[in-house]
């Protein structure tokens, strides 16, 4: 039945989710955010709650946003390919090129798919890195972790920049246009909170970003 195929399609993530082990204080600050989250107030929910810390905050979010990226990527992938997204771009005037700076030092001209799936796997391996993440209590975040969670989100908002800009209308089809854009708006606000994102690399969504926080000034 039509029906089974969507929900198998909606609930298929493009990479396995990354969990927040349960019990732990991160799990506690995830389900923090996700009841903040739940009374509307995006502006209030991206805060950092009164007495943590803030590279705990960050880690934790982080993690959210990978797994919501993952899903809604993961509902578009068989719009984006080979054929259709030769190039990694996000409209028109802006094209990405990957590097990691381990594997691949000098920038590759990749297709979409191909760069989407280099750049969460990347995202991943620094998730799973104990030491980058510490899951466990009382393991301090290092010297080094800000930056490399600014990278992380760098990254990410290039996933969204390729959704909204050459599969925007498979997305209205499979009616996923007010999930997205309520993800992109937390996601915004997080890392407008906070500085994590510079101005430049937000051009490609620069209009749709006025559009979506004018309204909560």
């Amino acid at each position: 039945s039509p029906l089974s195929c969507s929900g198998s399609r909606s609930s298929k993530t493009f990479k396995p989710k990354k969990n927040i082990p349960e019990g732990s204080h991160q799990y506690e600050l995830l389900k923090h955010a996700e009841a903040t989250l739940g009374s509307g107030n995006l502006r209030m929910a991206v805060m950092l709650p009164e007495g943590e810390d803030l590279n705990e905050w960050v880690a934790v979010n982080t993690v959210d946003f990978f797994n919501q990226i993952n899903m809604l990527y993961g509902t578009i992938t068989d719009f984006c390919t080979e054929e259709s997204c030769p190039v990694m771009s996000a409209g028109p005037k802006y094209e990405y090129h990957w590097a990691d700076g381990t594997n691949i030092k000098k920038p590759i001209k990749c297709s979409a798919p191909k760069y989407i799936d280099y750049l969460m796997t990347w995202v991943q391996d620094q998730l799973d890195d104990e030491t980058l993440f510490p899951s466990k209590i009382g393991v301090p975040f290092p010297k080094n972790f800000m930056s490399v969670a600014k990278t992380i989100l760098k990254r990410l908002f290039r996933v969204y920049a390729h959704i909204y800009h050459q599969h925007f209308d498979p997305v209205i089809q499979l009616q996923e246009e007010a999930h997205l854009n309520t993800s992109f708006k937390h996601f915004i606000f997080f890392v407008q909170e906070f500085n994590l994102i510079d101005r430049r690399e937000l051009a490609p969504l620069q209009e749709l970003i006025e559009k979506l926080t004018s309204k909560d000034r």
